[in-house]
Formats: C-alpha cells, structure tokens, sequence
C-alpha cells in the first residue's frame, strides 16, 4: 500500500479536501474512498475512527492502513485503481506525466533535451 493512497484515503474520509494531480486520479481517490467507508460500516471502532478523523487523522489513517492489511485482496484491488489512475493522468499545457510500472536496474525518463545526450 502507496503511503500516498493510504493519506488521500483517510484525508477525503474524513471531510477534507485532498490535492491530486487530475480528474483521473481525484474519480479514484472517491472511489476507493466509497468502498473503504463501506467496508468501515458496521464495525465500531473504525466508525469510531470516522468519525474523529477530522480531529485525529493519525487514527482514522491507522484504521484504513488495518482494513487493508487484513485484506491483501481489497488492499490489491485499491491499488490498481490507484495505479490505473495514475496510469491515465495526462499533462496540460507544459506539465510532465511519467510513468514507471515494474522492475528495472535503471530507468531514465527526460524532458526538453537540448544537445548531445549519451548514456552508456
């Protein structure tokens, strides 16, 4: 689990505005946010946690971070939302989406290279 996700889910569960990179990424945070709320219902201390998120974020992160570890299924389902959506965010006008998925030994990503370029 990204710590990043784990931070736009409890911050967007507990009422809060949360500062993403495009339309693809906010429509995931919401999405999974719906489904970790679901998943809170009917169980009090995470309720709890809801609840009192806006005062004690530490708390209600706790609880999302709980919920998917005890869920390696839900946890890897979040994550490719999370990931789908980042895959599909787009630049605007001088902006720079780069994408990395998988292993690598080294991995070089560039933008507006201006003269002789060797990489050896």
């Amino acid at each position: 689990m990204t710590e990043p996700m784990t931070v736009a889910i409890a911050t967007t569960l507990a009422g809060k505005a949360v500062e993403v990179a495009g339309e693809p990424v906010r429509a995931a945070v919401m999405e999974i946010t719906r489904r970790v709320r679901e998943r809170f219902y009917g169980r009090p201390s995470e309720e709890r946690a809801l609840a009192r998120g806006a005062e004690e974020p530490e708390v209600l992160q706790g609880a999302v971070r709980r919920l998917l570890d005890e869920d390696p299924d839900f946890r890897s389902e979040l994550e490719g939302l999370w990931n789908q959506a980042h895959t599909e965010a787009s630049a605007t006008d001088d902006g720079v989406v780069n994408v990395f998925s998988g292993q690598a030994q080294s991995v070089v990503q560039l933008r507006d290279v201006k003269g002789t370029l060797n990489i050896g």
